[in-house]
């Protein structure tokens, strides 16, 4: 049984379902948010995520590019000490550097969207590389998770969800290359 299947009826699930996952996004901080949110996923559950995510939300500051990339040493104490949110060393020191690397970015491309865009499309495996080069932490369901939650690459939805027929008319990226 797919996520489509399953997640409706979901609690948890269903409104990422229904209402955020294969949504194009050109919101640099709800990319951030979704590639945060990827990278401590790997090991654990997608539930275990999202009951965490407000707490993510409040520990990483509305996940805000250019504040979480100025993080010191004290806000990377004050994220491994909150029970609130997954408190993995490599997680946490990712999140940091990978904000900065979304803040150079943005500078050169006008946004993390707009370097996204100038890279589109492109296999997963040579996204896989892209990603693996510029980011921390970021391997390949990492990488792949990410592009699909954010309608970089096909495979969010079965094409008889209903949620898909309500992304097609927002053209996500992978719609505009197939």
């Amino acid at each position: 049984m797919g996520y489509c299947d399953s997640a409706p009826d979901d609690p948890w699930h269903g409104p990422y379902h229904e209402n955020e996952y294969g949504f194009p996004t050109r919101d640099d901080a709800v990319l951030f948010e979704r590639l945060v949110l990827e990278i401590n996923q790997a090991g654990l559950s997608w539930l275990t995520v999202l009951k965490k995510r407000p707490a993510f939300f409040a520990a990483y500051d509305g996940f805000v590019p250019a504040v979480v990339a100025g993080y010191g040493p004290e806000d990377r104490e004050r994220l491994l000490a909150d029970a609130g949110i997954i408190r993995n060393r490599a997680k946490v020191d990712a999140a940091i550097a990978n904000a900065a690397t979304v803040v150079a970015l943005g500078a050169e491309h006008g946004s993390f969207a707009g370097w996204l865009d100038t890279q589109h499309p492109q296999p997963l495996a040579d996204w896989v590389k892209l990603f693996k080069k510029t980011f921390r932490f970021t391997g390949g369901e990492i990488v792949n998770e990410f592009l699909m939650s954010t309608g970089y690459l096909p495979g969010a939805h079965v094409e008889s969800c209903p949620v898909a027929a309500r992304i097609a008319p927002l053209h996500p990226p992978w719609m505009e290359t197939s």
